[in-house]
């Protein structure tokens, strides 16, 4: 093969892999800088790129989602003269690749250092009780702080986080103790209130029992009274049929012997008969009328009734 043939392959070789190895290729949600010969050109975004060989520079890639930073804890003194340390958690996202590159030298260094700043003006107003009650207004507060301080490095900080807040051992022991009592008082307060609630369902208790007894004994005093109101209601009915019974026997005797037109002779020896049974062995005397005859008026006294 001629040698002409060969450089010119050589070269058609050559420019091939130049070309090959300036074709880029941009990830989804990075960007990278484009820096011609030392001054920035262009920012190419998701695709496919070509890079003008031995003049065009690429920056590093930069990446456009949204990170998260846990920065160490800081020591921060309360408005009360507490030193604490806060550890906090930044939430940001890269919005220009541009400014981020050539806004800020070492950008999370400097977001670092913002956010301890910006963590003790805040907290330096504050007192140690409003600093542990307060985490949604400081987070807040930073959040706008940074926002705002950050806009010119192309960074938009979406959410800062106050992931713990460590104070002083004796204030820790103190705050124990006091959660402590705390929790105490609560169960005692539970507990009277419970004894409470038992007494008064124990007295409603008794007070439904004896009034239930108390109208228990009224019914059964009411129907005992019925009872014997019956029960007097029955005897005297009882009496008054007797009574009637006897009358209505005693009438129809006198009809029958009103009837029968007894002699006066059979009515004396009745009466004897009478008399008889009236002694029956019990009585001591016995008067007997001295005019016999008497006796005979009965007869037409009894006749005269049963007429």
């Amino acid at each position: 093969m001629k040698p002409e043939v060969i450089a010119i392959s050589a070269v058609i070789i050559f420019i091939l892999i130049v070309i090959i190895s300036n074709i880029k290729v941009v990830p989804q949600a990075y960007a990278r800088a484009v820096e011609r010969f030392g001054a920035y050109r262009v920012t190419w975004h998701t695709g496919l790129h070509l890079k003008v060989p031995f003049i065009d520079r690429l920056s590093r890639q930069i990446s456009l989602k949204e990170q998260v930073v846990d920065f160490p804890p800081q020591p921060v003194i309360t408005k009360d003269n507490v030193t604490m340390q806060i550890d906090t958690v930044v939430y940001f996202q890269i919005t220009d690749p541009k400014l981020y590159i050539y806004g800020v030298e070492h950008p999370m260094s400097a977001i670092e250092n913002l956010t301890a700043t910006t963590l003790r003006n805040i907290v330096g107003d504050l007192e140690l009780d409003q600093t542990l009650t307060s985490r949604d207004t400081i987070n807040a507060q930073m959040r706008m702080i940074l926002d705002e301080a950050t806009d010119p490095w192309g960074i938009k900080v979406n959410r800062v986080e106050l992931k713990s807040i460590i104070p002083p051992r004796e204030i820790q022991e103190a705050m124990e103790k006091q959660m402590k009592a705390e929790r105490e008082r609560r169960e005692s307060i539970l507990r009277a209130e419970g004894e409470k609630r038992s007494a008064i369902l124990v007295a409603e208790g008794q007070k439904e029992s004896i009034i239930l007894q108390a109208e228990a004994s009224k019914q059964s005093a009411i129907l005992a009274a019925e009872a014997v109101r019956e029960a007097k209601i029955r005897e005297a009915e009882g009496e008054s049929e007797a009574i009637e019974r006897v009358q209505t026997a005693i009438a129809e005797g006198i009809k029958k012997i009103n009837e029968a037109n007894p002699s006066e002779k059979a009515v004396l020896l009745k009466s004897y008969e009478t008399l008889a049974k009236v002694a029956d062995g019990k009585a001591t005397k016995i008067i007997v009328p001295s005019d016999l005859q008497s006796l005979a008026s009965i007869t037409s006294v009894i006749k005269s009734i049963a007429k």
